[in-house]
């Protein structure tokens, strides 16, 4: 029985079982202390994936040590628990706490979680697989409409939707033949490469890492070429250290002047023994404030110019990866190419991609395989989600700043098209990128996910108090 004691009413919707929503649903069975339902709707199979740990392959590790990988604030170790539980290496617990586990592992560490959390719950989860296209607000009642024909209704709605790949930015993308050009979240189709295939990975960020892993992996003898406006690759964490500086004068200072504190503060860290990872480490928790004190023109400016230095040391990968692909580029198999995509056509049996150069110049490439490693897609208008384009249309939400993701207020309540909070239609994860910028590391998302999965839970419970009181 719900509290608004209509069966067909859930007091909460999450929309998108990857690992963000079902880490709001676990916090949300977590937190429920009356019989409250709660309704997860996803068109995979799996729950706990989404694009990040969707991979079956041994070989894509994640970026982020195990001892740092808890579903839960105040339970950091957690994910380290499970590791211990279901590891057989034989690996210690301080050993195993600094190592890179298989991403494959986490999706089966939130799912195991998530069964847990509902084992002990209060709450009553109930799972749908199918993909959201239409959200319609009557009175205090959400009326959702999925592909399949079905719906459903709910008293508050979480969208944690998850990422978008972005087409191949390419004239003539369109008429190669199938099997021309390969998603690299398509893990399974990257992995049926031919081995003495040429290949041009298209972008040079973490979904370039995962493509060349998976061909070395198959013992890869053909080329390997990526192409990348500015030839930028995933650099490697080091051994954990924390460098010793005030963070608090970088927020009264412009883009610029935090650039020049931040190459000052590696060399500082360097004269002390310290690699430039440890300033990263000392920031890492600033990341949200560190954007939002930003100009709207320096935020421009940072997409503009600085966004990819900022990701290849942010976002770092494990260091026996980045070694992996050091020797790829060593023995001369993976070579970059810098320029960007302009043209891509089928010639015979192979594809040629016309790159243009930095002075303006044309170069001819041909492969046998492209694969799509351009990255994840941003803009909400350009993702091809049916439902946030019904939001979008209906003015239930407005594009975030500089058109990234959606527009929220402090707490995720998405804003709508007159720029007022909905505080029972909320948002986590990467549609926050633009408000935020840091918004889809896992302690961003378990944050979050928990706060929304609070707020959400506790306005359902005023709005079935005042039903009750009603009748």
């Amino acid at each position: 029985m719900t509290s608004t004691q209509n069966e067909d009413i859930f007091d909460l919707a999450i929309i998108g079982g990857g690992a963000a929503g079902v880490l709001a649903t676990i916090h949300a069975l977590r937190v429920a202390r009356t019989a409250v339902r709660i309704v997860l709707i996803e068109p995979a199979e799996r729950l706990g994936e989404g694009v990040a740990y969707a991979t079956r392959y041994r070989e894509h590790l994640l970026n982020v040590p195990i001892r740092r990988m808890s579903a839960f604030d105040d339970a950091p170790a957690d994910f380290l628990d499970y590791m211990m539980d279901v590891s057989d290496d034989g690996a210690d617990r301080q050993t195993l706490a600094h190592q890179y586990a298989e991403r494959r592992q986490y999706g089966h560490y939130l799912r195991d979680r998530l069964e847990r959390a509902r084992a002990a719950s209060s709450a009553t989860l109930q799972i749908l697989r199918g993909r959201m296209i239409g959200l319609v607000e009557t009175g205090d009642v959400f009326h959702l409409d999925l592909q399949d024909g079905e719906s459903l209704s709910a008293q508050t709605v979480l969208l944690a939707v998850g990422n978008a790949s972005k087409p191949l930015p390419a004239r003539g993308a369109g008429a190669l033949p199938a099997g021309a050009v390969i998603p690299a979240w398509d893990f399974d189709a990257v992995k049926a490469i031919p081995v003495n295939a040429s290949v041009c990975i298209v972008g040079s960020g973490l979904s370039m890492v995962d493509s060349a892993l998976s061909l070395a992996d198959n013992g890869h003898r053909g080329n390997i070429h990526v192409l990348s406006r500015h030839t930028l690759l995933p650099l490697s964490h080091s051994k954990h250290a924390v460098a010793d500086f005030d963070t608090q004068q970088l927020l009264a200072m412009n883009l610029r002047q935090r650039m020049r504190f931040l190459r000052a503060a590696a060399r500082d860290a360097a004269v002390q023994g310290l690699p430039w990872q440890a300033v990263m480490e000392r920031i890492r928790p600033l990341g949200q404030t560190l954007w939002q004190s930003l100009s709207v023109a320096d935020q421009r400016r940072f997409l503009r110019h600085v966004v990819r230095l900022w990701d290849v040391h942010r976002h770092r990968i494990a260091p026996q990866v980045h070694a992996r692909i050091k020797e790829l580029q060593i023995s001369g198999q993976l070579e970059q190419h810098r320029g960007r995509l302009d043209a891509v056509m089928p010639i015979g049996a192979c594809v040629r991609l016309v790159l243009r150069q930095h002075d303006g110049r044309d170069q001819p490439l041909d492969v046998d395989r492209i694969i799509n490693a351009t990255g994840v897609e941003m803009r909400a208008q350009t993702m091809r989600n049916p439902l946030l384009l019904e939001l979008l249309g209906s003015g239930h939400a407005q594009a975030g700043p500089h058109g990234i993701g959606l527009r929220t207020d402090r707490d995720g309540a998405l804003l709508n098209a007159q720029g007022q909070p909905q505080p029972r239609l909320m948002v986590i994860g990467s549609l926050r990128i633009g408000c935020l910028w840091e918004s889809i590391a896992v302690p961003e998302l378990r944050g979050q996910a928990e706060a929304a999965a609070r707020q959400l839970l506790s306005r359902s419970l005023v709005l079935s108090a005042g039903t009750a009181a009603a009748r």
